[in-house]
């Protein structure tokens, strides 16, 4: 199955909202403790494609250096190196001080995962909140192809249980947002806390991707 490298987070009433955030700063941002709610601010981080997916690797695989990022993603360490101070500005990466040297610095994801109001970014930052969605789309459309490359390899096991599928409904968006949540519900007793821990014996990394939208059928 297919994932996002991000993870939606419901707001309650003692979380500070990110969109009143007077500085974009992550503290004021935070939901939940392990996943950053973007504003305008932190948005404007992420709209370049590089980033996004470098955040993304830094959640899945743990800390990193500019050179191994620069490996994963076939692209200089000068990019790299760029990138991650950028993020850093944002305080959406640090250092990882537990390793690492003068030359070479590690850098891990501060949170666990992302949430954010897409219509509510769109109406205040819609030229970059736009860059930050069609990176997302990029980022699922790779990982589903990566997938496909990989599966007369996987083992018989992982290609019966994997999935690729869609369904179409009529649905009213009261009725999309309540199935939406029942399906989450189902996530959340899966949900792995620390994605970066060893794999059980028998384990994979597995990745779910869900797109749900009004088809244009008219």
């Amino acid at each position: 199955m297919l994932n996002p490298m991000s993870e939606d987070a419901p707001d309650t009433p003692d979380t500070p909202d990110a969109t009143n955030a007077p500085d974009g700063s992550v503290e004021a941002a935070l939901v939940g403790g392990k996943t950053v709610r973007l504003d305008r601010h932190l948005v404007r981080a992420l709209a370049h494609p590089m980033r996004n997916r470098m955040l993304g690797l830094l959640r899945v695989y743990g800390p990193q250096t500019a050179t191994t990022l620069a490996g994963r993603l076939g692209v200089n360490t000068g990019a790299t190196s760029y990138h991650l101070r950028q993020l850093a500005e944002a305080g959406l990466v640090e250092e990882d001080d537990t390793r690492g040297n003068a030359r070479d610095r590690w850098w891990k994801s501060a949170h666990q995962g992302t949430a954010f109001d897409a219509a509510e970014l769109l109406d205040q930052e819609p030229e970059l909140t736009m860059g930050f969605l069609h990176g997302i789309g990029q980022s699922y459309a790779e990982n589903m192809f990566g997938f496909i490359d990989a599966m007369q390899t996987l083992p018989p096991a992982w290609r019966d249980a994997s999935m690729l599928s869609d369904y179409l409904f009529h649905l009213r968006p009261e009725e999309l947002a309540a199935m939406l949540a029942e399906v989450v519900a189902v996530f959340e007793r899966y949900k792995t806390p620390d994605l970066t821990a060893p794999l059980p014996e028998g384990a994979e990394q597995v990745t779910v991707q869900i797109q749900a939208y009004p088809r244009e059928t008219r």
